[in-house]
């Protein structure tokens, strides 16, 4: 995404809203696990999370490194949709970086793609633009 820099910094704005956002990783039959977890960008971008020692997510990445990440959510304002700063998803791959001391977990994402979701102007529409790396952004209004 760092061809698209003003896409980036409002995807990352929608997971800075709170300190949790979502994360959907694969069980060993491949069935979804949805876990709690928090998120970081650091200066040059790349996306990081971690996890407690041994943790079913940690182990759910180190077998299959898939991964589904949801920012934190807040409420569409019921009098200006139109201000909300929308919904934000990516998916990818995790790459685990070198254990801490505690032996916990540390995560480096590889970004294969991004959805963000907003209100359009008029309010009577979504705004859905999506990034993947092979075909840049597209943009999608849904009424």
């Amino acid at each position: 995404m760092k061809a698209e820099p003003e896409f980036a910094e409002r995807v990352r704005a929608r997971f800075s809203v709170r300190k949790h956002g979502t994360m959907a990783t694969l069980r060993r039959d491949g069935s979804p696990r949805i876990s709690g977890t928090e998120f970081q960008f650091d200066e040059d971008g790349e996306l990081r999370l971690g996890s407690m020692p041994g943790s079913l997510k940690a182990r759910d990445l180190l077998r299959d490194p898939r991964v589904a990440l949801h920012c934190p959510t807040e409420d569409t304002p019921e009098d200006d949709p139109g201000s909300w700063g929308g919904d934000a998803k990516i998916a990818g791959r995790a790459h685990e970086e070198p254990t801490a001391e505690d032996g916990s977990h540390r995560f480096r994402i590889e970004v294969t793609e991004v959805v963000l979701t907003r209100v359009g102007e008029p309010s009577d529409h979504l705004v859905i633009e999506s990034w993947h790396p092979d075909r840049g952004i597209t943009r999608h209004k849904r009424y």
